[in-house]
């Protein structure tokens, strides 16, 4: 069977009874043993007293307790709605002032997991409404060439063309998804980049190896001047993947006949590896911007690509302690600079 608990005000009133009946008995007792009525009396005004300053003590702390209850059921109020908790004056070392610091110490923590949470969703909901926008058009495109190929007699040449845009749809899509893939992983820390120290010579080789075709067949120069004695620390593959997405963002935006000029050097405090072009060039304005996952420029959108090779070259060689600057003026190319550091 249970209990309802005692109130504040109750056991007070039960702590002062049982004080004033002991004491009374206890004087009580003394009397009688000794036979002194004097005796009697002051003990019955010690206790008549000790009652009043009992009682006292019960109110003040009741009144205390109940002004903290007060406080803290309007910090769980804002706590609830939401609202900021107003900071309070007082910087003594009660037990209610330690509670409610503490207390509002939570709310803040509570606070900025919402804002944390916020932000998050925020950051899912560009995430999924840039992908939907990249991945439409080339739906698009897939739905229009198969209607038009189950529907419309066409001749075998046609066919071959209407095939040949399916596949280069499908391939744009296959690296969009690949693409994605990669990002998540290095975002979500399911890829940890080992860093072991090797030859940048050999690890920018395999980043032009992917590049060499696309560069010749727009008749573009493509000169290296690196060290092959120049090693930092650094992951030999995602690094590859990085200098990959500058160097084929260089091919794609230099004109045919133009060239891209790969030099290394040793700092004191880091390796720089920079990657030259005679392309057009990017705004000052839009400097900052190249670097976010799916922007492109409005007069580059003919080109291919979904803008994402700089975002993911700058997440691998910034979770290596490293960075990348960029220097452009329209007209005049840019130049894209690597920096990793050397321990």
């Amino acid at each position: 069977m249970s209990r309802n608990p005692l109130s504040v005000k109750a056991l007070c009133l039960w702590l002062g009874a049982g004080a004033l009946l002991s004491m009374l008995a206890l004087t009580g007792a003394l009397a009688l043993l000794t036979g002194d009525r004097l005796l009697l009396l002051s003990g019955a005004l010690l206790t008549v007293c000790a009652l009043l300053w009992l009682l006292l003590l019960c109110r003040l702390f009741a009144r205390r307790l109940s002004l903290f209850t007060g406080e803290l059921c309007r910090t769980l109020d804002d706590m609830i709605s939401g609202r900021p908790v107003p900071e309070q004056a007082d910087d003594t070392e009660t037990l209610f002032a330690r509670i409610r610091h503490r207390l509002t110490r939570l709310y803040g923590v509570l606070r900025e997991n919402r804002r944390q949470v916020e932000r998050e969703q925020q950051a899912l909901q560009a995430l999924v409404s840039d992908i939907a926008h990249q991945v439409k058009t080339p739906l698009s495109n897939l739905k229009m060439v198969s209607d038009t190929l189950l529907t419309k007699p066409i001749s075998d040449r046609e066919r071959a063309d209407f095939l040949q845009g399916l596949r280069t749809q499908i391939e744009k899509l296959d690296f969009l998804l690949q693409a994605l893939v990669k990002c998540s992983r290095l975002e979500t820390g399911t890829i940890q980049l080992e860093k072991t120290c090797s030859p940048l010579f050999d690890t920018l080789a395999q980043a032009l190896s992917g590049i060499v075709y696309a560069a010749e067949s727009k008749n573009i120069s493509v000169s290296v001047d690196c060290p092959e004695d120049l090693a930092l620390p650094h992951d030999k593959k995602w690094t590859a993947e990085a200098l990959f997405n500058l160097l084929d963002n260089a091919v794609k935006y230099t004109p045919p006949g133009g060239s891209i000029r790969v030099t290394a050097e040793s700092w004191e405090m880091y390796g720089k590896l920079d990657i030259r072009d005679t392309g057009k060039g990017i705004p000052e304005r839009n400097q900052a911007a190249v670097f976010r996952r799916f922007y492109r420029e409005e007069e580059v959108h003919g080109e291919p690509g979904v803008g994402i090779g700089l975002y993911l070259a700058r997440e691998i060689v910034t979770r290596q302690g490293g960075y990348i600057a960029l220097a452009s003026e329209p007209g005049r190319g840019s130049t894209f600079s690597v920096f990793l550091p050397r321990r």
